[in-house]
């Protein structure tokens, strides 16, 4: 890809909390400018953009409901309007709900699809719209490492992700040579809402490396994205190896209430 004029702003969805907040933050000391998207967390996102600020960083919050139906389409204008033209899009807000083919409901299966499918795409429609002419862009999508280890669980949540992924190749060949498009695939990195802190460890504890991913390392991988400019198409899976077998032992501690 031809170098171009470097632009370095950005839209994280889901920025306010865990990850999200861990990549604008990580994003801002590199000297991104960033939008950081919230959906209720507006005081948690203003917390994100005054760190950014006290960094010497600039940061604005740009809010959206991506589960309302077509609310995506005006984010990326409200990230215009705020941080000016974006060069990077880090999709990151994600609905993560149990439920099982016995017991997945259309709202179940809508609210997943809208939020970790749809919106993304609507927000990469409207990314390549905006893109100045001579500049480079970046979409990341944040997936999960199942895609590569589908469970017979969470499958609202799977199916969603798995269609993300296919998405992400998708795009990286429609949209090359002028937008690179990848992928990070977590695997157990913080607790989620169905798990107590002694589940979580049990669950990371039998992977292969026995340890969880970190924020820190999904920020690495994002940064190391960005500065690989050959990279397109691809996802970078940071689960201590638990895409190379389910483990004995960590299926129940996902199953937990």
């Amino acid at each position: 890809m031809a170098k171009n004029t470097p632009l370095k702003s950005v839209l994280v969805t889901g920025a306010a909390r865990r990850i999200g907040r861990a990549i604008a933050l990580d994003l801002a000391k590199a000297g991104w400018t960033v939008a950081v998207h919230c959906n209720r967390s507006r005081d948690e996102a203003g917390s994100v953009v005054d760190e950014i600020s006290a960094m010497g960083g600039k940061a604005a919050v740009v809010e959206a409901d991506l589960a309302v139906q077509d609310a995506a389409e005006g984010l990326v204008a409200q990230a215009n309007d705020a941080i000016g033209p974006l060069s990077c899009l880090v999709n990151n807000a994600s609905v993560f709900e149990k439920d099982t083919p016995e017991t997945a409901t259309r709202e179940s299966w809508e609210s997943h699809m809208q939020v970790n499918l749809h919106a993304p795409f609507q927000l990469i429609q409207g990314f390549i719209k905006q893109r100045p002419a001579d500049v480079d862009g970046n979409i990341i999508n944040l997936i999960d490492q199942r895609v590569w280890n589908v469970t017979p669980f969470f499958t609202s949540y799977t199916v969603s992700k798995v269609a993300l992924w296919g998405l992400t190749q998708n795009l990286a060949l429609a949209l090359a040579p002028s937008v690179r498009v990848n992928a990070i695939g977590p695997g157990p990195t913080l607790p989620s809402i169905h798990q107590t802190t002694e589940q979580f460890e049990r669950q990371w504890s039998a992977q292969p490396l026995s340890r969880p991913a970190l924020p820190e390392e999904i920020c690495r991988a994002i940064q190391f994205v960005l500065d690989a400019p050959s990279m397109t198409g691809q996802m970078i899976v940071l689960d201590g190896g638990q895409h190379l077998g389910w483990a004995p032992g960590s299926t129940d501690e996902e199953m937990a209430d």
